[in-house]
């Protein structure tokens, strides 16, 4: 039987206990802070993610490099990095996760928060998701090297209709269209990321001396499977579109096939090298 100092000590435990509870919730207009329970192995200083995740609306989180003053990869270094970590989160099988999206310097990871929630009541569904990728990024292995990824070759008939704006290109860069062809077909070009339409690649590897203004007026029609440059980059049109970049080319290769296992044809991270065929 408890003594009446006990009851005391055991009355002033409880309050104390109710008072440092109230004392950590926080009030209207303060930030929660991750509990013990959220807070993910990384953010607790047992492992370190390759990137950060911040909120990015209320069912994405953007995946950037680390911003602790050390110095991060840049240009194809980063960017086989991000495309790595974008395979390697939907290799995790998360029925949670909707996409994870590579780009120039991040990947937009989306997700369903219903689904996210599901068996855990109360979680704040960002900060779930941050420590379960956080957790994931922690284990993941080196990427391959580019010598690795065998060159995907792309067939492109250019010129003519298959590409109207050829010729003036050429001019522009001080070259007969022949040569024009031989130097854009020289280059293995790596794809950075997919975007503006489903399968459309944006290549980086294009010569300088070949870069192009876009149209003033962008076409209302470009045909499926055209070659197109626009500034700095060039790219592969996977269906007809709008569309304003310097067309010099046409492939019949199918870029976007959304029947297939992979849809898109090409993917972050491969090489593509163009190979001028016959009209």
């Amino acid at each position: 039987m408890a003594t009446g100092s006990g009851r005391d000590e055991q009355e002033r435990m409880a309050t104390g206990s109710e008072r440092d509870e109230r004392e950590r919730k926080p009030t209207g207009g303060e930030r929660e802070r991750p509990s013990e329970a959220v807070m993910s192995g990384a953010a607790a200083g047992l492992r370190k993610p390759p990137l950060r995740c911040e909120p990015a609306g209320d069912r994405a989180l953007l995946l950037l490099p680390p911003g602790d003053g050390s110095a991060p990869p840049e240009g194809e270094p980063l960017q086989r990095l991000l495309a790595h970590a974008a395979a390697w989160l939907e290799a995790a099988g998360w029925e949670w996760l909707e996409d994870a999206v590579p780009a120039y310097e991040s990947v937009l990871a989306v997700y369903d928060p219903a689904r996210l929630q599901r068996g855990r009541k109360g979680a704040v569904p960002w900060r779930l998701a941050q420590r379960l990728i956080e957790d994931r990024l922690a284990e993941l292995p080196p990427p391959p090297e580019a010598a690795e990824r065998a060159a995907i070759e792309i067939p492109v008939r250019y010129g003519g209709e298959h590409g109207p704006d050829l010729e003036q290109a050429a001019r522009r860069s001080g070259m007969t269209p022949s040569a024009f062809i031989a130097a854009h077909s020289k280059p293995l070009y790596r794809v950075v990321m997919l975007g503006f339409l489903p399968g459309f690649p944006y290549l980086d590897g294009l010569p300088p001396e070949l870069a192009q203004p876009r149209l003033d007026a962008p076409r209302l029609r470009v045909p499926a499977g055209s070659v197109g440059i626009g500034g700095a980059q060039t790219g592969l049109y996977p269906s007809e579109s709008p569309g304003g970049w310097q067309l010099i080319g046409r492939t019949a290769a199918s870029l976007y096939d959304p029947a297939r296992e992979r849809p898109a044809l090409l993917a972050p991270g491969d090489r593509v090298r163009f190979v001028p065929v016959e009209r």
